[in-house]
Formats: structure tokens, C-alpha cells, sequence
């Protein structure tokens, strides 16, 4: 097996034996769990709600990015893109804001919608100017509202991954990604910025919230979460 190192494109860790004992009901499921009816309507009102609240900043960046391609010709392109990620062990196109020139997109891998083909985003000198800004604010993540709404992922939940980071994920034993819808946030992903961004305990901790929990509780829990990751967008740095 490939040795599995932290990074900032892949900076989930293994489980632990102590996550493994704690969480041992998580690592006993075979199958995905039922979708949780509040979940379901809060994630399909929530995202239809501010979908129309972000249509006059989608237009915003929209002229951004064209006034931007006018004055600098190599920055300029399509807004939206999307790759191949899993939530809930299904494989669906993730969208989001381009924040990278075009010339660094790699077009024969995103023909084929890998996730390699953005891959050099880490790279600064790789952004433009309003890619910069975006993904200072996190804006970037702000079309996978439609995502929700298609329901292939929920509001809160672990991230979902790319093809190729998702089979990382399985092939070091994490198993969480397997069993509920990938989210916009996660209990482990508001803890970005911070040295416990990748502690894979987190997201046990949800999933095992998530088979315990009362329906109301549980939403107070995403209620909670949600919060944070309010704060973490206007803190800003968009780790």
C-alpha cells in the first residue's frame, strides 16, 4: 500500500485505534443509512432559499470575471467548472467558482472530470485576480448550493472527495464517506485553519451523532456547525 502523506490537497489522517474503539458501530456498517427526513426538507428549502439570495453575487463575479478577461486576456474563461466527486460512496460533478487561469487546467483530464486536471490551485502564481478573492471567502464552494439541491449532498456532512482522494480515504480506512451525503460543511471541515483540520474523529463523531440523535437534536447539531462555518467565511484566508 502507497504510504499516505498530509497535505493541503489530501490532509486527512488514518483512523486511529482509540477512533476505532470509540467509534466502533461506525466501522461495523455495510451499508449506507437512511436519509433523515428533516435533514432532507431543511437541505432542499435552505438551498432553494439562498440560491436566489446568491444570483446578484453570482452576476457580480460574473462581470468581475469578464472585466478581468478584457483587461488581462490569460485570465479569462468559463466561471464554473466541475469534477468528479463521491458523496455517499456515488460519484456525481461537483461544481465551483474558477479560480485558476486557464492555462494551468490540464483539458484532457477535466474532459475526463478528474479533479487533476485543477490540481495546480494550491499554486498562488496559478490564480487570477477574482479566483484570488474567491477563494479567500470560500465563494468558490458557493455552486454546490445547486448540488444540494439536486440532492446529491447535504448542507452538513463530510466533504466530499474527488474520485482519486476518496479511493486515499478507503485505501488508509476511513469509512465515514461511505455512509451519508457528502456536505457544503463538516465537523472535521469548520476546523479548517487549525492543526486539527484532517483528524478523522470528527467526522465519526458526526456519524455516530447521526445515528443516535433525535431528528431535533441532530438538526441543532448542523445548526451548530453551520454557525461555524459562518465564522470561518468571514474570518477569511481560505485555507
Amino acid at each position: 500500500m502507497t504510504k499516505i502523506t498530509k497535505s493541503k490537497s489530501f490532509p486527512y489522517l488514518p483512523p486511529n485505534e482509540e477512533i476505532k474503539s470509540i467509534y466502533r458501530d461506525v466501522f461495523l456498517l455495510t451499508e449506507e443509512l437512511p436519509e433523515r427526513f428533516l435533514k432532507k426538507i431543511f437541505d432542499k428549502a435552505i438551498s432553494s432559499l439562498l440560491l436566489f439570495f446568491a444570483l446578484p453575487i453570482f452576476i457580480i463575479l460574473k462581470i468581475l470575471f469578464v472585466f478581468e478577461g478584457i483587461l488581462i486576456p490569460e485570465n479569462k474563461g468559463p466561471m464554473f467548472f466541475s469534477y468528479n466527486s463521491v458523496s455517499q460512496g456515488k460519484i456525481f460533478p461537483k461544481y465551483k467558482i474558477r479560480i485558476i487561469k486557464v492555462k494551468y487546467i490540464d483539458e484532457e483530464k477535466a474532459r475526463l472530470g478528474l479533479w487533476e486536471a485543477y490540481s495546480s490551485e494550491w499554486n498562488p502564481e496559478s490564480r487570477t485576480i477574482i479566483g484570488t478573492f474567491v477563494k479567500n471567502f470560500y465563494l468558490d464552494e458557493l455552486p454546490q448550493l445547486y448540488n444540494i439541491l439536486l440532492g446529491n449532498m447535504s448542507f452538513v456532512g463530510p466533504r466530499p472527495l474527488s474520485e482519486l482522494h476518496y479511493n486515499m480515504e478507503i485505501d488508509q480506512g476511513n469509512t465515514y464517506r461511505k455512509y451519508i451525503k457528502g456536505g457544503l460543511l463538516g465537523l472535521g471541515h469548520v476546523e479548517k485553519g487549525t492543526d486539527n483540520f484532517g483528524d478523522p474523529s470528527y467526522e465519526y463523531k458526526y456519524i455516530d451523532s447521526y445515528m443516535k440523535l433525535s431528528s431535533l437534536k441532530f438538526i441543532a447539531l448542523d445548526f451548530h456547525i453551520i454557525l461555524r462555518g459562518i465564522i470561518l467565511i468571514f474570518k477569511g484566508g481560505g485555507h
